[in-house]
């Protein structure tokens, strides 16, 4: 029987410590690429997302019908410088700026001491021509009296023909002075009627119902009809008639079939920009401005309104039909970019987003109507991406 060699039999001790050693290292870097990764995904899941914005503006439903947009100024087809056609030193002013005004009522008054002095005279003149008048009626009272006897003592040959041929004499002479006393009174009267004009002439009157614009003169100041001496000044105010205001807009020739009178419009006002008013085309100037190829078109307001003021720009919108009542009020309204497929938008708040629903409704425009939480002047996240979500962090594009 053979005996076995033990003394190849030993434990290799070098192999036995790398074994665990190896499988351990293993793991640790598993563990470290993994906790590397997570870093990475915590990290880019915390910066902040670069994206587009645009605000949320408000619209009128009318810029759906509009079919031609102009430019123009407010303008009161009634409008005066108002003068006097005397000349003499102002003395009395009773309005001023914005002042509304009737017709006929005295705005100003010049100095009229020698035409009141005259018109006086005047009145004195047809006084006395009337006395005269009834002077010459009693002259032919006793005329007339004096030819009745003087004819029946003639009848009776108490009186010579001579003698009667005097009194019928007296008689006509009588008569054809009461002709002359009448003639004379009408006279007279006709000279009261222009001391009375020339009077009338010192006060500056209303021509019409109206505001005043401006005042040209002052108290002291030296009016003149047509302004012709130095120092002196011819119109006293300029006044309009604000019931006749409308805007005068230039429309190119080439635009000009979209435009017929009677056409519904839409009127802005700079100063008012907040606000629409009606308008219709009122008439068209029938001659083209070679210059700037462009007619002249005149809109009326629909409604008057005392804010309107003459020489305010505007801009008007002629429109395809009448807008409906329900439609006047403006819209707020997005980019259509800025809704998601699930009817919500994603609203900018200090740098970070919240998802807000809504209900969209009718386009104007390029626009789309919507209503929810949100605002005219709210800034929305244009094209937003599928990985975005509430209260996330974001940058704006370009900042």
């Amino acid at each position: 029987m053979n005996t076995p060699d033990l003394s190849k039999l030993r434990i290799d001790r070098d192999a036995v410590a790398s074994g665990p050693r190896r499988r351990t290292g293993r793991w640790l870097a598993a563990a470290i690429v993994v906790l590397a990764a997570a870093g990475a995904a915590w990290h880019f899941s915390r910066a902040p997302q670069v994206v587009e914005t645009a605000t949320v503006s408000q619209a009128y439903p009318s810029q759906a019908y509009t079919l031609l947009n102009a430019t123009g100024y407010v303008v009161a087809q009634r409008k005066a410088a108002v003068a006097s056609k005397a000349t003499g030193r102002l003395e009395w002013l009773g309005v001023r700026e914005g002042s509304s005004v009737k017709a006929g009522e005295v705005l100003a008054r010049l100095e009229s001491n020698d035409v009141t002095a005259q018109m006086r005279q005047a009145e004195a003149n047809v006084r006395l021509a009337q006395a005269n008048l009834e002077q010459g009626e009693a002259e032919l009272k006793d005329a007339t009296r004096a030819l009745e006897r003087s004819r029946e003592l003639l009848a009776k040959n108490f009186v010579s023909p001579a003698a009667h041929d005097a009194v019928v004499a007296r008689h006509d002479k009588a008569r054809a002075a009461l002709s002359g006393f009448k003639a004379a009174i009408a006279v007279a009267q006709a000279g009261l009627r222009n001391a009375q004009v020339a009077v009338d002439q010192t006060m500056i009157r209303a021509p019409f119902d109206g505001v005043v614009l401006t005042k040209n003169a002052n108290v002291g100041d030296v009016i003149t009809p047509f302004s012709s001496a130095l120092g002196s000044q011819a119109a006293v105010v300029t006044m309009a008639d604000m019931g006749t205001l409308e805007v005068e807009a230039d429309v190119s020739e080439a635009n000009l079939a979209r435009v017929k009178v009677g056409q519904p419009c839409e009127i802005q006002l700079d100063a008012l920009p907040g606000q629409r008013f009606r308008g219709v085309v009122q008439r068209m100037v029938p001659t083209v401005d070679r210059a700037k190829a462009t007619v002249m078109v005149k809109v009326r307001f629909v409604d008057a309104d005392p804010r309107v003021l003459p020489e305010m720009s505007a801009k008007v919108a002629f429109l395809e039909k009448e807008v409906p009542e329900n439609e006047r009020a403006p819209r707020t309204v997005v980019q259509p970019a800025a809704l998601t497929e699930d009817g919500t938008v994603f609203v900018l708040r200090d740098g970070t987003v919240a998802r807000i629903a809504v209900q969209a409704g009718m386009k104007i425009g390029d626009l789309v109507e919507v209503s929810g939480g949100i605002r005219a002047g709210d800034k929305v996240v244009l094209r937003p991406g599928a990985g975005l979500r509430d209260g996330a962090r974001v940058t704006v594009k370009g900042k």
